[in-house]
């Protein structure tokens, strides 16, 4: 009788701590209320110093591209190859564009900066159509996902939900209702939590996501209480452990 009685101290103090651990099933679904309306928010990428952009130009008459149109060549199994070359927009927000020079474009959508550069090729080419690209649009996620890591988007519009399915998704120790997103914009960051198990974030302007932006995703309290009480637990059934084996050993 002696030894059943820690034994079952021990066990009902394993099926406490069990139950203590649940997550209720609201604290997991996503996106758990109706949306008010099915509008699709407008969104728009404005492009930011270190954007890396493809800007390509063209036209009926092909020829009257080819200054605007410059290409790297590379030696690929003996044979010359051109690969169309890249523009950084520095500090200061400029490209140096060949023939028309430097060129302030950071700031503008991408809409917008086409048209900056049509209206600037009028006098070269009447008929010029643009197109921009960038190249390093990407994204970070960190945190209790189950593959972090920074992620290359090459359709430049993704959404937070796309986001966090590019990573795995959250673990079950991710807290849904504290995501931390970090922007940077004109040398200033910006930080803002996101409860993704309510509907409203859909129709805010965290929704998409911008170029560099950082996800971050907080542990939940069931982790948090885990790891601080796991040590404690380990201890606890080493002394319950030896405590049964000393009262063991005694009777015998």
């Amino acid at each position: 009788m002696f030894i059943k009685k820690p034994i079952n101290f021990f066990l009902v103090s394993f099926l406490v701590l069990s139950l203590a651990s649940c997550v209720s099933k609201s604290k997991m679904l996503y996106v758990q209320q109706n949306l008010a309306s099915n509008k699709t928010n407008s969104f728009e990428i404005a492009i930011q110093p270190d954007d890396v952009l493809q800007i390509s130009i063209s036209s009926e008459n092909p020829e009257v591209t080819i200054p605007y149109n410059l290409q790297m060549s590379s030696s690929e199994g003996g044979s010359e190859q051109g690969r169309q070359i890249s523009y950084l927009v520095d500090s200061n927000g400029m490209i140096d564009y060949p023939v028309l020079g430097k060129i302030k474009i950071a700031g503008l959508s991408k809409n917008h900066a086409v048209l900056h550069l049509q209206d600037l090729l009028k006098e070269h080419i009447k008929d010029a159509i643009v197109n921009i690209r960038i190249l390093n649009f990407k994204l970070t996620v960190l945190g209790e996902v189950n593959k972090p890591g920074s992620f290359t988007i090459p359709s430049e519009r993704i959404t937070l939900l796309e986001a966090l399915g590019q990573a795995g998704d959250l673990s079950i120790y991710g807290s849904r209702k504290n995501i931390l997103i970090l922007r940077e914009n004109n040398g200033t960051t910006t930080t803002q939590r996101i409860d993704i198990t309510k509907s409203d974030f859909i129709n805010s302007e965290w929704y998409y996501l911008k170029q560099n932006d950082v996800v971050y995703v907080e542990p939940n309290k069931t982790r948090i209480n885990s790891s601080a009480a796991g040590p404690n637990i380990t201890i606890g059934i080493s002394v319950i452990s030896l405590l049964i084996t000393i009262i063991t050993l005694s009777i015998r």
